[in-house]
């Protein structure tokens, strides 16, 4: 550790060294999923979220259907309904993993305040 993480330790009380431990830990990723259902966009994220089931359901139902048909004409529509199922559940997925990034950063920054502020109540004593 560098001196500035020491000073930064040596400021913690047992309530701040606590919440920091909380925020270190690893998170997986149905853990992160599940706090974009939290928060002012928590319901936006669930629908998403169901329409990515909604849509990757379709998509194998597309690609049944592409395999099982023998008319070039429905094999053909069939195959490009299935491309764009698969592009907008791309999109509906990278909006879902956008918001999990967006939330691991905030919370990186909540971890980054509440160390400078114990590190500037420590140097005000």
């Amino acid at each position: 550790m560098t001196n500035k993480d020491d000073a930064i330790a040596a400021a913690l009380d047992a309530d701040d060294r606590e919440f920091l431990k909380s925020l270190e830990g690893d998170r997986g990723l149905f853990q992160q999923i599940g706090d974009t259902w939290k928060g002012p966009l928590g319901g936006w994220s669930k629908l998403v979220f169901v329409m990515a089931v909604v849509f990757g359901l379709l998509l194998l139902f597309t690609i049944w259907q592409v395999a099982h048909t023998r008319d070039p004409v429905e094999h053909t529509l069939w195959a490009i309904a299935a491309l764009a199922v698969l592009v907008i559940q791309g999109f509906t997925k990278q909006w879902l993993f956008s918001r999990m990034n967006m939330l691991t950063v905030l919370r990186e920054l909540k971890k980054l305040q509440v160390q400078v502020a114990l590190l500037s109540e420590e140097r005000e004593r």
